[in-house]
């Protein structure tokens, strides 16, 4: 089906909003490509640290990236002055929210901010809501876009719903945009099969509370675990946690050091303004998390 029903109608449901105002991809990175192609030629602001895949689909469509970067000493908060003053010069302003990897999710009142800087000096914005539904959907700004035309959301259904090879995500914004979109995407472009998944997905309404509740009780524990190791922890609101260890602790070394035991974290090395130093962890099953704290307490206690 061309448009990506029954998907589209059955997020258009959950949404409560009209299909003209969505768009589905073949997941957030066919999205983000398409979207790099409308600011072919332009600026774009990148807030660091964040997910790599924007400024790589940017740089391919020749886009002039302006990188700001949030800083560790303010807890990886939005630079709200440092965004506005570029914002006028821009096309388009990249917000992750809540971000990857920080966790951190910008309130709503930091977000109408830039979102009304934006609209006077007419610059757009693309929040990336990729982890959003880990949090409380009421918090996504999906409902506002038909106030607020020059704001493009981006969604996945890989992380809630755990169907990467699935290849489905979405696009949210005015009827205008969701037409220009269109107009340089390829036909067909989302198979049959990942459209009934998604319609399917979208009716788990007790998995997905489960799977919230579950998240937040691994994260807060995690992060209790690793504070009480001398570790700094972001403040996470998503179903992952970013941590760095102590100052005589090498991030490098716990990571090899893990990777020879069969655990896997992921590291900061290409993440802008965290070089490294950094070290994020995903939740999984509590059974998965117990290996994972006896391993590190093992290493803190051998280093």
């Amino acid at each position: 089906e061309p448009t990506g029903e029954p998907f589209r109608s059955a997020a258009a449901r959950f949404h409560g909003i009209s299909t003209d105002a969505l768009f589905i991809g073949n997941g957030a990175a066919e999205l983000l490509a398409l979207l790099a192609e409308r600011y072919r030629g332009k600026k774009a602001i990148i807030v660091h640290p964040t997910f790599s895949e924007y400024e790589a689909t940017l740089q391919a469509k020749q886009v002039e990236i302006i990188h700001v970067l949030s800083k560790e000493v303010d807890d990886f908060v939005l630079p709200i002055a440092a965004l506005h003053s570029v914002m006028e010069e821009a096309a388009v302003l990249y917000l992750c929210t809540p971000n990857n990897p920080t966790g951190v999710l910008p309130s709503q009142a930091e977000l109408l901010e830039l979102i009304h800087h934006a609209m006077r000096v007419n610059c757009e914005l693309v929040l990336d809501e990729a982890f959003i539904d880990f949090v409380d959907e009421s918090l996504s700004f999906i409902s506002k876009v038909s106030t607020y035309p020059h704001v493009i959301v981006i969604r996945s259904m890989t992380k809630m719903y755990a169907i990467p090879g699935i290849r489905l995500g979405y696009i949210v914004a005015s009827p205008v945009v969701i037409s220009e979109i269109k107009a340089v995407a390829p036909h067909w472009n989302v198979n049959g099969i990942a459209a009934v998944i998604g319609e399917s997905c979208l009716k788990e309404v007790d998995y997905r509370q489960q799977a919230i509740e579950a998240s937040h009780v691994q994260r807060e524990q995690m992060k209790r675990f690793l504070q009480e190791n001398n570790c700094t922890v972001t403040k996470s609101v998503a179903n992952f946690l970013t941590f760095k260890v102590g100052e005589k602790h090498a991030a490098k070394k716990l990571y090899t050091d893990l990777l020879q035991r069969g655990l896997v974290l992921r590291h900061s090395e290409n993440f802008r303004g965290m070089d490294g130093q950094w070290l994020r962890v995903g939740m999984k099953k509590p059974t998965d998390m117990a290996v994972l704290q006896k391993e590190l307490t093992k290493w803190f206690a051998e280093n």
